[in-house]
C-alpha cells in the first residue's frame, strides 16, 4: 500500500479524499523543509505546498514515485532532479485562476483607493483625509496584463467590465500565436509600461527580476502595479524607492522575495502599498479545489490515470 506524505497544511476536504482513499498517509502542517525532509524516504508519494524540493531532499527520496503540487507554479522544485529519478512531477491544472485573478482585481481596486489611508482616515480619526481626493477609479483607465495565461485571461474577463482598455506582454504568445480575443498585445514590455495605468503581474518566476527600477521608471507616475503571481518578479528594493519618491504612485503585492516577509522588509513601512500574504489562490473555495485535485492526481497516479497534461517535468509514466 503506497504511503502518501503532505508536506503543508491543506483543506479538510483535501484530508477526507486520502481517508476515503484507504492508504496510508501523513500530514505535516508545517511548511519548513526540515519539517517534512526527514519523513521523505518513507514516502511513495508527496503533496507539497510551497515549500522548497531540492535536489538534495530528493536524493533522499528511495521509495518516491510522484509528486504533486498543491498549486500551479513549481518554481521552488527541482523538476530536473525528480526527471533524472524518474519521478513524474505534476500540478492541479486550472482550478484556482478565478480566486487568482479576483485577487490581482481586489489588489488594483485597494492599491488605487489607498484604502491604507482611508482605513487609518476612520481609525485614527483623521477624517479630513476624504477631502484630499487622492483616491482613483480604475474605469476607463489602461491595463497591462504580463502574463496573457489562465490567469491573466480571467483578469481581462473581469477588467472589460470596468471598461478598461487591455494589452498584455506575453513573449510567448507573441512567438507561438495570440489568442482571438479582445485583448491586443503589447509590442514590448517598456512600452506597455509607459502607456500603462495599472500593471497586473502573472508570469513565472526567471532568474532574475522583470521589473526592476529601469522599468519602473518607464511607468507614469500615476501608475499602480500589482503582483500575485511570484515574489522576485519585481525588485522589491526598487519597488520600496519607486513608491517612496514618487516614480508610482501604488502598488499591491500577494507574493514577496523571503515569505514571510522579513520585519525590516522597507515595502512593510509604506502606506501606498496593499499587502496580502501569499493567499491569492486561497480563497475559501480555492483552497478547497487546490486540495482535492492535488491528491486525487496522486490517487490517479497510482489507479494508472492520472492525466498526462498534467506532467510538467516530462515525466509520463505510471505507477
Amino acid at each position: 500500500m503506497p504511503h502518501i506524505l503532505v508536506a503543508g497544511s491543506i483543506h479538510p476536504k483535501g484530508v477526507a479524499l486520502l481517508e476515503a482513499s484507504g492508504m496510508s498517509f501523513e500530514l505535516v502542517g508545517d511548511i519548513e523543509v526540515e519539517s517534512y525532509a526527514p519523513l521523505l524516504p518513507k514516502a511513495d508519494a508527496l503533496v507539497i505546498r510551497t515549500q522548497p524540493l531540492t535536489a538534495e531532499v530528493i536524493a533522499t527520496a528511495d521509495r518516491l514515485r510522484i509528486v504533486s503540487r498543491h498549486g500551479v507554479g513549481y518554481d521552488a522544485v527541482d523538476a530536473g532532479a525528480l526527471a533524472r529519478k524518474g519521478i513524474p512531477l505534476c500540478v492541479v491544472g486550472d482550478v484556482n485562476s478565478r480566486s487568482v485573478a479576483e485577487h490581482a482585481l481586489w489588489l488594483m481596486l485597494s492599491a488605487t483607493r489607498l484604502s491604507n489611508r482611508g482605513e487609518k482616515a476612520v481609525r485614527e480619526g483623521t477624517w479630513e483625509w476624504r477631502n484630499a481626493q487622492e483616491a482613483s477609479e480604475i474605469a476607463g483607465k489602461s491595463l497591462l496584463i504580463v502574463g496573457l495565461g489562465r490567469i491573466g485571461r480571467r483578469l481581462a474577463d473581469y477588467a472589460t467590465a470596468f471598461d478598461m482598455e487591455i494589452r498584455a506582454y506575453d513573449p510567448y504568445l507573441a512567438e507561438h500565436g495570440w489568442p482571438a480575443g479582445p485583448v491586443g498585445p503589447a509590442e514590448n514590455l517598456e512600452d506597455g509600461l509607459a502607456w500603462a495605468d495599472f500593471v497586473s503581474i502573472h508570469t513565472p518566476l526567471s532568474d532574475q527580476p522583470l521589473i526592476g527600477e529601469a522599468e519602473l521608471k518607464k511607468m507614469k507616475p500615476t501608475a499602480v502595479i500589482v503582483n500575485a503571481a511570484r515574489g522576485g518578479i519585481i525588485d522589491e528594493t526598487a519597488l520600496a524607492r519607486a513608491l517612496s519618491d514618487g516614480t508610482i504612485r501604488a502598488a499591491g503585492l500577494d507574493v514577496f522575495d523571503r515569505e514571510p516577509p522579513d520585519p525590516g522588509n522597507p515595502l512593510l513601512a509604506l502606506d501606498n502599498i496593499v499587502l496580502s500574504p501569499h493567499n491569492a489562490g486561497l480563497m475559501r473555495e480555492g483552497a478547497e479545489r487546490l486540495a482535492i485535485h492535488s491528491v486525487q492526481n496522486v490517487l490517479d497516479f497510482f489507479a494508472r490515470k492520472l492525466d498526462p497534461a498534467l506532467i510538467v517535468n516530462g515525466v509520463h509514466t505510471n505507477a
